[in-house]
């Protein structure tokens, strides 16, 4: 078996296995015999279990926003891309939920929730920092797609520069806590989920851009 194919069913079986068991407990045993190899093997194409974490990592934060700007047009306007943005990302997280819990739910917090058991090794901070590049760079897309609503609203748009990303932060964020959700929920559809988001933010931001603020007053 080509060493590619081969490096991609380790990488198979150990977003699985730590998708479901955490960095801590998970078994490079179990890697391995799920992966089909043997232990040995799996240190000789990765190294470490740290190596192959970050491997995994890597892998599905490239997938994840792979997914997402392949899914949305650029020919549309900034609300149907913002919708087919959503719904590829929630599609992506649906179908593939070990993905997903390995990136947001463990390497955030270093592999593990409890903080004396986070990673403490030199991979550590990078791990985090794989991470934490893929969601800049999709908070980065979204930034660019309120931007664009904005300028479509009025020829000269009163957003202001740092308003338009703390939209979008709070955005990506609703999508990722929605996301936990919908993995949790069976029922819950990759549409449903973005149209849920959709009812939630751009009707609010449709009446930013006609200049309506909420005011505690």
């Amino acid at each position: 078996m080509p060493r590619a194919e081969r490096e991609r069913q380790m990488l198979d079986a150990a977003v699985r296995v730590f998708g479901k068991r955490r960095y801590r407990a998970a078994s490079m045993d179990e890697i391995a015999e799920l992966a089909g190899v043997s232990k040995p093997l799996v240190y000789l194409y990765l190294n470490s279990k740290e190596d192959l974490f970050s491997a995994c990592i890597r892998r599905e934060a490239e997938a994840l926003v792979d997914a997402v700007r392949a899914g949305v047009r650029t020919d549309v306007a900034a609300d149907r891309q913002l919708w087919e943005g959503l719904t590829a990302f929630f599609t992506h997280t649906a179908e593939r939920p070990d993905g997903w819990a390995v990136l947001h739910s463990q390497a955030r917090s270093g592999g593990d929730s409890s903080s004396e058991s986070q990673l403490r090794s030199s991979k550590g901070d990078p791990v985090v920092a794989e991470v934490g590049a893929m969601r800049e760079e999709i908070v980065a897309f979204v930034t660019h797609l309120i931007a664009e609503a904005a300028r479509e609203a009025h020829d000269n748009p009163e957003l202001a520069e740092r308003e338009v990303a703390g939209l979008a932060q709070a955005l990506v964020g609703a999508a990722e806590a929605l996301a936990d959700w919908a993995n949790g929920d069976a029922t819950v559809s990759a549409k449903e989920a973005a149209t849920t988001l959709m009812n939630f933010s751009w009707s609010g931001l449709g009446n930013l851009m006609d200049g309506e603020r909420w005011s505690a007053r």
